[in-house]
């Protein structure tokens, strides 16, 4: 597998993150600049089926979530999946303080991603949810939230990990937000391969007559029209 190591110079690094929040208050996802290269993007891809990598396999018509298949690491995350979680932390670390800031609520994370985790394990969310999800023609995700216990991370990011329009069609990101005394608003975004798209986990703040009201968000994907998706989930708190 080509070197993952994320230098200073990173699209991360040089990514215009005031924007990125910006965005993130406005429609509550936000998309970054390419992070992976296409043969990268096919490194992690080819992951998905060595089944001693992952801790778990979801078929979602089984459970009714939709259409499709995910699997979750284990904590032995491979290099590069470990890498971007921790190259992306301390970009959203305080977009989170201030959001968590503006809602009057508490703000548990530290600056280490590590001693974040600890507290998680500590209060029972012990495994890993890093996702790598596969989607076939027909295939969906209905929206939902990755919650799993009250240790929370208010953000998560999905990097595409195939070329949209060409590897597949539909598969559109789905983000549905609920907004006070209004009707719900949905935003469909493609993901171009290698890049990751930040988007809110449970709810984020936003602007009310009385200050700062909670927006609640659910995710999901369309459905795919032809071809195969793959996408990588970073999520940055563990599992129940």
């Amino acid at each position: 597998m080509p070197s993952t190591t994320l230098e200073a110079h990173s699209p991360l690094t040089a990514a215009d993150w005031p924007a990125i929040a910006a965005e993130l208050d406005s429609i509550g996802c936000a998309p970054t600049p390419q992070l992976l290269t296409p043969e990268q993007c096919r490194d992690i891809t080819a992951l998905y089926d060595r089944p001693e990598l992952f801790r778990t396999t979801v078929d979602m018509a089984r459970h009714r979530f939709g259409s499709g298949q995910y699997r979750y690491f284990t904590h032995d995350l491979p290099e590069v999946v470990d890498t971007l979680r921790r190259a992306l932390w301390p970009h959203l670390l305080p977009i989170a303080r201030d959001w968590a800031a503006r809602l009057n609520r508490p703000a548990p994370w530290p600056d280490d991603l590590d001693e974040w985790l600890e507290q998680c394990h500590a209060a029972g969310q012990a495994r890993s949810a890093q996702i790598l999800l596969r989607y076939g023609p027909g295939d969906w995700n209905a929206v939902h939230r990755d919650v799993f216990g009250d240790m929370l991370f208010p953000l998560q990011a999905v990097i595409g990990l195939d070329a949209y329009g060409t590897d597949y069609t539909g598969g559109e990101f789905l983000l549905v937000e609920q907004r006070p005394r209004a009707q719900s608003r949905g935003t469909a975004t493609p993901l171009p391969q290698g890049h990751a798209l930040i988007f809110t986990t449970r709810d984020r703040p936003v602007r009310s007559s009385r200050g700062w009201s909670t927006g609640p968000v659910r995710h999901g994907v369309s459905t795919v029209r032809s071809g195969r998706r793959h996408a990588l989930g970073l999520v940055f708190h563990d599992a129940a």
